[in-house]
């Protein structure tokens, strides 16, 4: 698509194609180069997209196409945990090695409430990708405007993957308690 600007809905609808048919996160840089736009535009083009209802999901590797039909397979837990910003790779690492998705984060603010934020990380390597985004822009973890107390939405193909995690982050020190 290089070489020529694709234009309004024409580019809306090459980006959900691109999205629907690659199953790994696309950024909005590459999506920005490809169509001949600014990555600014991509992200109103995602944005218009969600209003229309179409479920992408912004990771911090890039954009995902996440069908209901995908997440309707897993089983979904949230766990309170509660560690230093220097453990947090340590504690996605650890989720992540017993076959779960970390899909999320979530902290209850004191002035702006509850807010969540996307990790979807499944891997090692995706956790490596995070945690090097993390320290390239600078960005701090939601957990350190909460002295390191957050919750995390985790996925997995069974209950007794969540167990296991869930069990493994106890014996860490991670975990304060579940939430079914």
């Amino acid at each position: 698509m290089t070489g020529k600007k694709i234009l309004g809905d024409e580019r809306r609808q090459w980006i959900l194609d691109k999205l629907m048919t690659k199953p790994a996160p696309i950024t909005g840089g590459e999506l920005a180069k490809q169509t001949n736009v600014s990555r600014q535009v991509i992200v109103s083009d995602i944005t218009l997209l969600k209003a229309k209802g179409e479920p992408i999901i912004a990771t911090s590797q890039g954009y995902l196409y996440m069908p209901a039909s995908n997440q309707e397979t897993m089983i979904e837990r949230t766990v309170a945990c509660h560690h230093p910003p220097e453990r947090s790779q340590e504690e996605l690492n650890l989720l992540v090695d017993h076959g779960v998705t970390v899909k999320d984060v979530k902290i209850e603010h004191g002035v702006y409430g509850d807010l969540t934020a996307s990790i979807m990380v499944s891997n090692r390597k995706e956790v490596e990708q995070f945690m090097k985004r993390i320290e390239e822009t600078g960005a701090s973890f939601l957990s350190e405007l909460t002295d390191g107390v957050h919750l995390h939405t985790l996925m997995a193909p069974t209950e007794q993957a969540l167990e296991t995690a869930e069990k493994a982050l106890q014996d860490a020190g991670f975990l304060i308690q579940t939430h079914s």
